[in-house]
Formats: structure tokens, C-alpha cells, sequence
């Protein structure tokens, strides 16, 4: 680590959340007045377009990693699904999209900023990182906002792993990311309807917490850039729009962060975002989940989404005395 101071599958319609649902978040950017007519899509568009003949490959590097064992209650999605089905706006705003047009991200080089309050303000060299750092393989369930799930074999490092490593100060009690915005390699960018670059944020607390997780893998090899490559934070007791992809700063605050999808609908999207499923978005239930795994036409699965996406006896208490409605 270098640092510096200072198989193929296919998506069904019934394997996927219903298309009014994830047309929903669309609908908001088009009703706020962003993006309209790069919005408005063709009769076809949407479930249709993930019933493609052939899923892409994932042609990433191979990691040496810690495998971690499948939980006897989990099945693993895919890994063409995985990489196909996305939420990733700087690429498009259709699930497909990103798999199609992600590939003019440049991942190399790539470098991740740890500054604000801490004493040892570092630039690491996130290739170095990736060669040199102690990777393990964990396990996640993934709730997406939007209704739907997936189980996915993440390779990374624990964020507290660096973030302790930069020696927050006492000031520290908040951390904020941002993702890359080039709109050199993400022409269409403009047209996503949010605001770019995309932020977000976390207490210092949940920050450090052992599930929080600097992905910089999947499946054993280096992420796709549509899944969020190089490096991209893996939350899985949150709402997947947390997890933000393709990290080129952190920043330690004492503040609270701005988020993007919170400046963007703050009465739908919560800065903690925490999975509850006794909380319904205001536009659907949440009570339960399309769970994208083998299934297809006639065997889909929907299943009951648990409190904070099944780690509640790991983070619950983070979040003691909190009004539950700040889950969301």
C-alpha cells in the first residue's frame, strides 16, 4: 500500500422488482424537473431490456482474498445478475444502462483522499491498496430502496481499517464520501437529474462499525466499473443508495453531511436510511422484498425484509433512542 501525507444469466420479469416500483424513483427526478426528456423512455424500456440474450462478463483481476462461508439461511444471486442489473446514474438511469455504458470509466490510476479531521491526512494509491492490503471475502444481503435484494460475496477492507489509520481527531464525528464525477467519462451524466458529484455520509460510529466494508471486489475478482470500481462503500444494513460507488474522497467532519438523495426528496430519503421494514417509503411498502437469485417466471421469490436487512443483533444498537422514523 502506498500512501502519501498530506455465469451468465437471465433476468426475468418475475425475478425483479415490479417495473411501477422502480419507474418511481425516475417519476420524482422527472416531477422535480430534472432530466425530463433524457427520462421519458420508450414503450419497451425498463424489465424489457434485462431480458438480453447474454449478460456481461465480468472481466475483472483475480484477488486474493479470505473466503468467507455462505450462511446456510443465504443463496448467492448470480453473479451475471449482479453485474447487470444496476442503479448507477452517472451511466443511465435504467438498470441496464450502467453495464452498458460504464466501460468508459478509466479505473487506473485511482486514488482515494482521506482528509478533514484527522491527523494524518493520506492519499492512498487504491491499486497499491488492492495489491498490498489484507483482503477478505464477506457475505452480504443488499436491500435496495426500491424493493428488491440480493446476496453478494464482496471482497474489501474495513473502513475503520483506514479511517483509523488517518488517526481521526476528537472533532471527528461524522464521515463524508464523494464518488467521481468526470463528465469526460460519463457523457450522458448531465442528464441523470441529480446533483453530481454524488455524496454521502455516516456517523463516525457507523463508520467504524465491522460490517462497514471498502468493497473493491466481487465474486472473486476486482469490481466492474458498473458495480462501482475501483473502490465503493458496502452498507448491508442500509438502503443500497448508501453504499456509494467509485470513491475519490473521504472526509472526516464534525458536522453532518449533505447526501444526495436526501437534498434531493428529504421527506423520502433519510440521512441514516436504516433497511425497516415497519417503515414504508412514502410511495411503496417496504414490508418485503423481490429477491433477484435463480428464480425465474414461475418460482420468483418474495420474501419478508428484516429489520436493518438482518444484522439488527450487530447494529441495532447504534441507534438506541432514536425515533424509529429516522431509520429511513
Amino acid at each position: 500500500m502506498l500512501i502519501k501525507n498530506a455465469h451468465h444469466a437471465l433476468l426475468t420479469e418475475q425475478s425483479v422488482t415490479p417495473e411501477s416500483v422502480y419507474r418511481d424513483r425516475r417519476r420524482l427526478l422527472k416531477g422535480l424537473g430534472f432530466g425530463a426528456a433524457a427520462l421519458a423512455l420508450p414503450a419497451h424500456a425498463g424489465v424489457l431490456d434485462l431480458l438480453s440474450p447474454k449478460a456481461p462478463e465480468n472481466h475483472g483481476k483475480p484477488l486474493n482474498a479470505s473466503k468467507a462461508t455462505l450462511p446456510a439461511d443465504l443463496q448467492l444471486t448470480p453473479e451475471g445478475k449482479v453485474i447487470s442489473y444496476n442503479n448507477y446514474y452517472e451511466f443511465g438511469t435504467d438498470k441496464s444502462d450502467p453495464a452498458a455504458n460504464a466501460h468508459t470509466l478509466k479505473l487506473e490510476p485511482w486514488t482515494l483522499a482521506i482528509e478533514g479531521e484527522v491527523e494524518k491526512p493520506q492519499t492512498i494509491d487504491v491499486w497499491q491498496l488492492i495489491h498490498s492490503a489484507a483482503l477478505e471475502e464477506r457475505i452480504y444481503r443488499f436491500r435496495c430502496v426500491e424493493a428488491w435484494s440480493m446476496v453478494i460475496p464482496w471482497i474489501g477492507i474495513g473502513l475503520g481499517t483506514l479511517l483509523n489509520a488517518a488517526m481521526p481527531t476528537s472533532r471527528a464525528k461524522y464521515v463524508a464520501f464523494e464518488s467521481l464525477y468526470d463528465p469526460e467519462q460519463m457523457p450522458d451524466a448531465g442528464a441523470s437529474g441529480i446533483a453530481l458529484p454524488y455524496v454521502e455520509g455516516l456517523r463516525i460510529d457507523e463508520a467504524m462499525h465491522p460490517l462497514a466494508l471498502l468493497a473493491v471486489g466481487l465474486y472473486g475478482k476486482t469490481l466492474p466499473a458498473q458495480n462501482g470500481a475501483p473502490i465503493r462503500l458496502v452498507l448491508p444494513w442500509k438502503y443500497g443508495f448508501k453504499s456509494i460507488k467509485s470513491i475519490v474522497r473521504i472526509r472526516l467532519l464534525e458536522t453532518m453531511p449533505p447526501t444526495t438523495w436526501n437534498l434531493l426528496a428529504p421527506q423520502e430519503y433519510g440521512f441514516f436510511a436504516n433497511v425497516n421494514p415497519a417503515v414504508d417509503h412514502p410511495r411503496w411498502s417496504q414490508a418485503s422484498e423481490r429477491f433477484i437469485g435463480e428464480g425465474g417466471v414461475f418460482d420468483a421469490k418474495r420474501q419478508a425484509t428484516l429489520p436493518f436487512n438482518g444484522y439488527a443483533d450487530q447494529v441495532a444498537n447504534l441507534y438506541q433512542g432514536m425515533d424509529l422514523r429516522q431509520w429511513y
